[in-house]
């Protein structure tokens, strides 16, 4: 049964991985500017509305691999984030939380979720912005998600610890924003709360692991910066993927010792 759960995620996560290529390209944009609405050749992303003039962006034009249909009918190159490395990374993290959550509830949660953090943490490393357009709706599905597995038989969590978490998390985010913004944006303090819900979850124990880890990920990452000259001591660096690898990390051990 668990073998099969982890065939299955890895192949989802392989599936809907490459799929984030299109939404990654769009939103990589630096703060205040427009989501892309062209391909680099010049090609809207859209759907043409019926009278084919304006442009909408349908769930096709956030949808789909690193070429419009007029990119791949010229044979342009491919543009965006690698297919092949966001197909490894998602079918990873999802191959990890089946193997870990088993048969639970919440598996299904951790599954849907997993595919808008590698997105939002790719975008993060390509611009240091995490969009409002993933966040909020990410925390509101997190939230609504795990209550309904609480009510469901074979829960291995708690929803109130959850949500009390994710206002604690949130509160400490919001704090170390106010101290140094140069160093922890609000996009972080907006991530928090979803990190928080995936973190308390499983317990408080998991909490601080998965903060700490997150923590101690990102001063590795700005070290490792530092000493490749790449960066100083006052370089920011992008700290929601590291965010989303504390909450890996805590998923696993939380299921692990469910």
């Amino acid at each position: 049964m668990l073998s099969a759960l982890v065939v299955v995620a890895l192949a989802l996560g392989a599936w809907a991985g490459p799929l984030l290529v299109r939404a990654g390209y769009r939103l990589a944009v630096e703060p205040e500017q427009s989501w892309r609405d062209s391909c680099p050749a010049g090609h809207p992303l859209g759907v043409p509305s019926a009278d084919g003039r304006p442009v909408r962006a349908g769930w096709r034009g956030w949808v789909g691999r690193g070429r419009c249909p007029d990119c791949l009918a010229e044979g342009a190159p491919r543009h965006g984030p690698s297919p092949l490395r966001l197909a490894l990374v998602t079918a990873g993290c999802c191959g990890v939380v089946a193997a870990v959550a088993g048969p639970r509830p919440e598996l299904v949660v951790w599954l849907l979720a997993v595919p808008p953090l590698v997105l939002l943490a790719t975008v993060d490393l390509a611009v240091q912005r995490l969009p409002d357009v993933l966040t909020l709706p990410l925390v509101v599905g997190l939230a609504v998600g795990l209550g309904i597995c609480a009510v469901l038989p074979g829960a291995g969590g708690s929803w109130p610890r959850a949500l009390l978490a994710a206002l604690v998390l949130t509160a400490v985010y919001f704090v170390l924003f106010l101290i140094n913004p140069r160093g922890m944006g609000f996009g972080d303090v907006k991530l928090a709360p979803s990190i928080g819900l995936i973190l308390g979850w499983y317990g408080w124990d998991h909490v601080f692991f998965g903060t700490f880890v997150g923590f101690a990920l990102a001063a590795g990452y700005g070290l490792c910066l530092m000493v490749a000259g790449r960066a100083s001591r006052r370089t920011a660096v992008p700290f929601g993927p590291f965010m989303a690898l504390g909450a890996l990390g805590s998923l696993a051990v939380g299921g692990l010792a469910g």
